[in-house]
């Protein structure tokens, strides 16, 4: 696991591999053409997980970093608490299960019937009782965003390599302090990348009150309630809101801002951390996101009709 002191040579502590072979996949078809391509697609498997006995949940995963995704899972659920002490994670890659195991041992049977459906993609869930922890929960009132930070980061994770960029239907997530991204997770459903980085903040004892927290997704309320669980002060996305989304940012007390794109975002919470310390207009504007190494395969890999 990387550690807090050392990136990959990219800037990033860690990250998901666009070029790893079991995060994707060729898969033949035909474009509106009628011409035989192949396309690159991401892999979707399942993951069950266990909390020392007890089996929790079984979730759907590109299969990257379960150990992070379980962990962070776990504390977003409130199943962990964060003096907890692990003392294994055991990950069978035959069985597709993991198992992490605690020193205090755990009960959540009763927990399981209090499962809410949310909005996430593929199965993301929030039990009951996590809006206890929610309501509770106090973000750094110090916390400042600087719009040239702002600006900075967009640029830097949109153009960096990624598995979004490579074969598309992903979500992407990403821990930054000030301008510089650190961690940047991608999974099939948004509720996973978070939960990676989550599990990533756990095990290297990372503090979230002076980081930034970047989506691609958007600011639903199920977004904003693991961040502030994770003590993160700013959540920032290319996408739009939803209205509890908002309410429960302002609840909060969480920096929230969405449409960022380019010189461009809009802030609905929150608004008093930002420093607007860069010209707009000496701001880049965001270019579309084009999947170049994708197209160049799709396009060698055309058969002309044959």
């Amino acid at each position: 696991m990387a550690r807090p002191d050392n990136d990959d040579g990219n800037g990033f502590l860690l990250r998901s591999d666009p070029g790893d072979p079991a995060l994707s996949a060729e898969v033949s078809g035909l474009d509106h053409t009628g011409a035989r391509i192949t396309a690159r697609v991401v892999t979707e498997k399942p993951l069950t997980l266990f909390l020392n006995r007890q089996e929790i949940v079984t979730m759907m995963t590109i299969g990257d970093h379960p150990d992070l995704l379980a962990v962070g899972y776990l504390l977003n659920q409130n199943m962990l608490r964060p003096d907890d002490r692990i003392t294994a994670i055991d990950h069978d890659r035959t069985l597709d299960a993991i198992v992490v195991r605690t020193a205090r041992e755990t009960d959540y049977e009763a927990k399981l019937q209090k499962k809410v459906r949310t909005s996430g993609c593929a199965q993301g869930t929030v039990f009951g009782d996590v809006m206890d922890s929610f309501d509770g929960a106090r973000l750094a009132p110090d916390a400042v965003l600087r719009t040239s930070w702002l600006y900075a980061l967009t640029r830097k994770i949109n153009t960096a390599p990624s598995l979004y960029l490579e074969a598309g239907a992903i979500h992407g997530c990403v821990l930054c302090a000030r301008d510089r991204p650190l961690v940047y997770m991608e999974d099939v459903g948004r509720h996973n990348a978070v939960d990676k980085i989550a599990g990533w903040m756990f095990l290297n004892r990372v503090s979230g009150a002076d980081k930034i927290f970047y989506t691609t997704g958007r600011l639903t309320s199920e977004m904003v309630i693991k961040t502030v669980m994770m003590g993160i002060p700013i959540l920032v996305s290319r996408s739009g809101f939803t209205a509890w989304g908002v309410d429960l940012a302002r609840q909060a007390g969480l920096t929230l801002i969405g449409r960022a794109r380019g010189r461009r975002f809009i802030a609905l919470a929150g608004e008093q951390r930002i420093v607007f310390d860069a010209d707009p207009a000496q701001a880049a504007e965001d270019a579309p996101h084009q999947r170049r190494k994708s197209a160049d395969r799709d396009g060698q890999s055309r058969k002309g009709g044959e």
